[in-house]
């Protein structure tokens, strides 16, 4: 994870958040500067805002749901400045993701409904969950091969969206309360991981019907999910302190400990090198974990009580919501 930099002027060492992210190693001549360790930097977003989730926007900005004002946000990286879409009365927003449309797309507790936001226009079009539903609680959603739209409601149910139609199917789960993170593989499978129910879930998208899957830890509290380049699937575990791995060709598992005295990994994502990255409440930081060296590093957050919910990416780019401190944080990877 290093990457290295020519120039032609003398640099000291610099020290971003409490993070040293940059050594200066001497040549005759120039000066290259090795990336030691990611640089971590945080972005302050209005006070009160609670931002939960975050989504990369194709235009280099980021967007992120405002939970604690029903707002949908977007920050510009370059200068630092937020602004803020109201999404209704009543709104309460989860989850983000950019869709195959480059719009952001979003699951909305509050209005038990699914939302588009138009990125020129800004215009919210609402797809509310049908009335026999019931309070969802939805949390997280994400787009298959065919440009369904799925999404997981902690109350006990997963559904599927059709963007084209507008028509919406919602599914009980297999065992009670509990869906949350939800994720599609490469080939195109579907997978959420239940929270209180302590499970994991592929669902066919075909017919909608979802097979549980149960890894080795019972209530382990499978929180997020996600599938690396080869479709297997990473998960958090909330309550064991482990990071999960399931390999869907073998039908077997893998768990690790997460460093730290008491770990409460949170969110899991992977990046586009195979790279698993989790946030740790226990720790306060982000945590690397190296499948091939089956090794954790752990970075810390440079404020207290960060309590990020969501980690998402793009290339060289770890992105998170602080919802404790109202503030984004990236994490550059130089990969």
């Amino acid at each position: 994870m290093f990457a290295y930099l020519s120039i032609i002027v003398v640099s000291a060492t610099l020290v971003v958040s409490g993070q040293q992210t940059l050594l200066a190693r001497f040549h005759p001549g120039k000066i290259s500067i090795i990336a030691s360790k990611p640089l971590i930097q945080e972005f302050k977003v209005p006070s009160g805002s609670q931002p939960h989730d975050v989504s990369p926007a194709e235009n280099g900005s980021v967007w992120y749901t405002a939970q604690g004002s029903g707002e949908l946000g977007i920050l510009n990286p370059t200068t630092g400045k937020t602004r803020h879409i109201s999404l209704g009365q009543g709104s309460a927003p989860h989850g983000v993701i950019v869709g195959p449309d480059g719009a952001p797309w979003i699951t909305d507790g509050g209005l038990n409904a699914i939302l588009r936001v138009n990125p020129e226009t800004e215009e919210v079009r609402l797809f509310p969950l049908p009335v026999n539903t019931g309070y969802a609680n939805l949390n997280t959603a994400t787009f298959d091969g065919k440009g369904m739209l799925w999404f997981t409601g902690q109350s006990g149910i997963y559904g599927r969206l059709d963007p084209s139609t507008g028509k919406i199917e919602v599914f009980k789960v297999p065992r009670g309360l509990g869906p949350y993170g939800i994720s599609t593989t490469p080939e195109g499978s579907v997978y959420f991981a239940s929270l209180a129910g302590g499970y994991i879930a592929r669902i066919n998208v075909e017919t909608g019907n979802a097979t549980m899957l149960q890894p080795p830890t019972q209530d382990q509290g499978a929180r997020r999910i996600w599938s690396d380049s080869q479709d297997q699937v990473w998960f958090s575990e909330w309550n064991a302190g482990k990071l999960g791995q399931y390999n869907p060709f073998t039908n077997t598992w893998k768990e690790w400990r997460l460093p730290g005295i008491n770990p409460q990994p949170y969110a899991v994502f992977v990046d586009n090198k195979d790279m698993v990255w989790l946030s740790d409440f226990g720790s306060n930081s982000l945590i690397l974990f190296d499948p091939s060296k089956q090794k954790f590093e752990t970075f810390s957050l440079p404020t207290a009580g960060a309590n990020v919910r969501q980690l998402l990416g793009r290339t060289g780019e770890v992105w998170g919501a602080e919802s404790g401190t109202d503030k984004l944080v990236v994490l550059r990877t130089n990969n």
